[in-house]
């Protein structure tokens, strides 16, 4: 019985692992997936692979499983920005916000992707801020080094509004100091992590 118990805990615990949308180690950790398109490629996998030119533009969001219904805002943070440049495997790496837009909403309509099973539940905003998408552009590093970066979904609550201020730098952005800054009270509701390499 002992034993069954034991091997049933370790099963729950290896399926939270892997069904998580971060990457490993991050905080927090978000099992439900959003559905992040560049044009017809979507992050089918954890971590799927990207180039720059595929990310230039901001993608299309949404859930394939079920249609959401509040209001969101959506948050794209490159996990891999070397704190030295000239030396990246020299010291730590930071973090780098790409994109914080408020205002996002189902848009009634769907899309279907391949690779994605089920057709696509997009979400759509008229904002563009208060940082506007900036596509991802990792520097070349030898040996390469693939950036990860996750998009991350909140609900807001009505009347929810975050200026330039609140949001702080961009480059070493803390994610943490952020949502208890605006209040974001709940974890997010979605999540998923892409890939680029220079």
């Amino acid at each position: 019985m002992l034993f069954t118990t034991t091997s049933a805990l370790a099963a729950a615990i290896f399926a939270g692992f892997v069904s998580a949308q971060t990457p490993a180690g991050f905080t927090p950790a978000v099992e439900a997936k959003l559905e992040v398109i560049y044009g017809t490629k979507a992050t089918i996998e954890l971590g799927t692979r990207f180039t720059k030119a595929e990310t230039a533009r901001q993608p299309t969001i949404g859930t394939s499983d079920v249609a959401l219904n509040g209001t969101y805002v959506w948050l794209l943070i490159d996990l891999d920005v070397p704190s030295n440049f000239q030396n990246p495997s020299s010291g730590p790496r930071r973090t780098n916000l790409h994109a914080l837009i408020t205002g996002f909403k189902s848009s009634g309509q769907t899309v279907s992707v391949a690779g994605v099973t089920n057709p696509v539940y997009t979400l759509t905003s008229s904002s563009t801020g208060p940082i506007t998408y900036v596509g991802p552009s990792p520097p070349a590093e030898n040996p390469p080094y693939a950036h990860k970066y996750v998009s991350l979904l909140y609900e807001t609550p009505a009347g929810f509004t975050v200026t330039r201020q609140q949001v702080g730098q961009t480059f070493g952005f803390n994610l943490t100091t952020f949502v208890d800054a605006v209040g974001l009270k709940d974890a997010p509701v979605r999540a998923s992590y892409l890939s680029v390499a220079a």
